[in-house]
């Protein structure tokens, strides 16, 4: 059977590369994820017991169902076939994302979406990839959890935390950075201002009288002639 291949991500979860899951483990190298969360008609919650041959966390406690995507997959087909894979459960349309986890080191450097579904069971165990399973209670995992951290994978801690106190969603720089070269390449609008006209003269006003000459003054001009 070849060896998986998955793809190579930067810290903005966009592909880079490719490499096999030999090399993406041993380099640490960022890839992605899915976990998927089944609750029953009772509000609990399905574990399963990871099995003893796998290369990371075997036989701890994870999440209903979960894995890497393949080279080329999308979150959400992803988590549809681990689903389907690991406990037999068949879901008719994506389940509903809840949160996603940036790649860091208690995930093993995965980016992770966390998806939610409802199912009552029974469900089909893939007794290659884990060992057991069963519904839990909220409260006896979070206790469970703060007596003995160590019976649960890494991944699935952290998944359990933001569960409960989901991770704020990063503001996107791109969509800001747009809008503000929109707002500094738009002209100002130049506004059409309303013209102030003179009223004007009347035309049957008559012109005003000549201005006589004082008498004198024309007294003395006489004389000069």
């Amino acid at each position: 059977m070849s060896e998986e291949i998955f793809d190579v991500v930067d810290d903005r979860d966009r592909v880079i590369g490719k490499q096999t899951r030999r090399e993406v483990h041993r380099r640490g190298l960022k890839h992605r994820a899915v976990h998927v969360l089944v609750f029953n008609a009772r509000g609990e919650v399905f574990l399963q017991k990871r099995s003893f041959k796998k290369d990371t966390f075997p036989g701890a406690w994870d999440s209903s169902a979960s894995g890497h995507l393949d080279s080329g997959e999308k979150y959400d087909a992803c988590a549809v076939r681990e689903t389907r894979e690991e406990i037999g459960l068949f879901l008719d349309c994506t389940p509903k994302r809840l949160f996603k986890i940036d790649a860091c080191a208690q995930t093993g450097q995965e980016f992770v979406w966390v998806y939610r579904t409802e199912s009552n069971g029974p469900f089909r165990l893939n007794l290659d990839e884990l060992e057991c399973g069963a519904f839990f209670k909220s409260d006896h995992v979070n206790r469970w959890m703060a007596e003995r951290p160590r019976d649960f994978a890494d991944a699935f801690r952290l998944v359990w935390k933001y569960l409960k106190n989901p991770p704020k969603a990063k503001p996107a720089a791109k969509a800001k950075s747009r809008k503000l070269v929109k707002a500094i390449s738009v002209k100002p609008k130049l506004v059409a201002r309303p013209v102030k006209h003179k009223p004007a003269r009347p035309t049957n006003r008559k012109s005003p009288p000549k201005a006589k000459r004082p008498a004198k003054a024309i007294v003395q001009l006489r004389r000069k002639r």
